[in-house]
């Protein structure tokens, strides 16, 4: 019995031993050609960076080289130089330096490609390099150069060493590695010498396209507590009706230092404030209560919003934008001096259409927006700024704005809302030299109101 057995079941352990076999040698096969394939693929990464990382070198060096005269040439040499810094960024986002402190040198490549980008959109003609931005280029240039070094020595490692960027991985998701793989020890040196730049040499280009928001320049003195608690309560009225408001400091000894009032609202919802410190200013105001039904059409919804604005003390705001999901609307309001729309000083204001209370306002570009006195006089009207629009853009809607150029500069320009190719945009057009300044594609889903 046991013989007539074994002849039945050692065959079938045979076939299972061998499928096994079988079975684990794919799988090691599939396993090796995901690994081959992850291993070219960083690979190609690196040494697409190290090519994009000396062309950045060669082009600052050629930018530099020209006559300061040759604005066209500068200006061809600084899109290069945002194109490939753009593509270097690319490329380190394909290694697997996650787990690397590589953010010094990440913030160098932003903002050496935030520099060219907004030094070339500008009309070097009218506004040439300046000695600043001369001097900047130069020390980018030695800096570039320095890192190029450190990358050389890294892939001449690489090649010569036949290293393998899958050991660079597993070494840095490894705890107890001491990380001393020559790779990652390369990458660290570019770090440091990137890290190494200093801050102050940054040009104003550089300086105005990396703008923080600080609250140093705001009005008012530094606000407690207690005084930021009773302004919470004030401001949300019969909403926290004998609710009891939780006061936490946030961003302290940093350039944003706020304060957030968390109350609980009727129905158990947290609603939730944020403060400036200095001065007490509102930035975000939050009630997330669930709104069942819609009862209100667009009208009265548009005056619950305007009736919340003025009541909160936020005077001539306009309505631009409308926009409605869960029963709740959604307007963007603008600050208006002399009928002209001041587009960077704007709120967002959050409507329930079961009732018309106000459960959401947006204020932190109203807090931190240049306060213009006036908007300024247009030099060219608005019949010759319309003559450079296409001849198919057909115009609904006028008015005067300012708005912010890429140098974050205020600039007043004629706004043209209007279709083209069965779509709707804004067309802003200088009001100093009649061109475009900027375009802005209207969504559908986003329904304009302005008047």
């Amino acid at each position: 019995m046991y013989a007539r057995l074994s002849s039945i079941l050692f065959p079938i352990a045979t076939l299972l031993f061998i499928g096994a076999i079988v079975w684990g040698y794919q799988e090691h096969q599939e396993k090796n050609s995901v690994l081959i394939k992850a291993e070219n693929q960083y690979q190609r990464a690196f040494h697409d960076l190290s090519h994009h990382m000396g062309r950045l070198h060669d082009q600052l060096g050629q930018t530099l080289a020209v006559s300061s005269a040759s604005q066209g040439m500068q200006r061809k040499g600084l899109v290069n130089v945002w194109r490939l810094t753009s593509q270097a960024q690319n490329e380190i986002n394909q290694l697997p330096l996650a787990m690397l402190p590589f953010n010094k040198a990440e913030e160098f490549l932003t903002r050496i490609s935030s520099f060219a980008y907004r030094t070339a959109v500008r009309d070097l003609t009218k506004q040439p390099l300046t000695p600043e931005e001369l001097k900047t280029m130069k020390s980018l240039y030695k800096t570039a150069e320095s890192v190029n070094l450190e990358l050389g020595k890294v892939q001449d490692a690489v090649i010569s060493d036949h290293l393998r960027w899958m050991d660079v991985e597993v070494a840095m998701a490894s705890e107890n590695s001491p990380n001393d793989n020559t790779i990652i020890d390369g990458f660290k040196a570019m770090d440091k010498q990137m890290g190494a730049y200093p801050e102050t040499d940054w040009g104003p280009s550089a300086m105005s396209a990396d703008r923080k928001l600080s609250t140093a320049g705001l009005d008012g003195k530094n606000m407690t507590m207690e005084e930021i608690k009773k302004k919470a309560l004030d401001f949300l009225g019969h909403q926290a009706r004998g609710a009891d408001a939780k006061v936490t400091e946030d961003g302290s000894k940093s350039d944003m230092e706020a304060y957030t009032v968390t109350v609980k609202g009727q129905g158990g919802a947290n609603i939730q404030l944020d403060y400036t410190r200095k001065g007490g200013h509102l930035l975000w105001f939050m009630n997330p209560r669930e709104v069942k039904s819609r009862k209100l059409d667009f009208d009265t919804a548009r005056n619950k919003a305007s009736q919340f604005l003025i009541r909160h003390d936020y005077k001539d705001m306009t309505p631009i934008t409308y926009d409605e999901y869960d029963h709740v609307a959604v307007f963007t309001y603008v600050r208006t001096i002399d009928g002209v729309k001041i587009y960077p000083d704007k709120v967002t204001v959050r409507v329930a259409l079961d009732n018309g209370e106000g459960v959401g306002l947006q204020a932190s570009d109203h807090v931190f927006a240049k306060k213009l006195l006036t908007p300024g006089k247009a030099k060219i009207s608005k019949e010759q700024a319309q003559k450079g629009l296409n001849p198919e853009f057909r115009v609904e809607d006028y008015s005067l704005a300012v708005i912010e150029n890429d140098m974050r500069e205020t600039i007043l320009c004629h706004e043209f809302v209007g279709r083209v190719n069965d779509h709707r945009y804004r067309i802003f057009m200088s009001a100093e030299t009649g061109l475009e300044e900027n375009i802005e594609e209207i969504p559908e889903s986003a329904k304009a109101i302005a008047k």
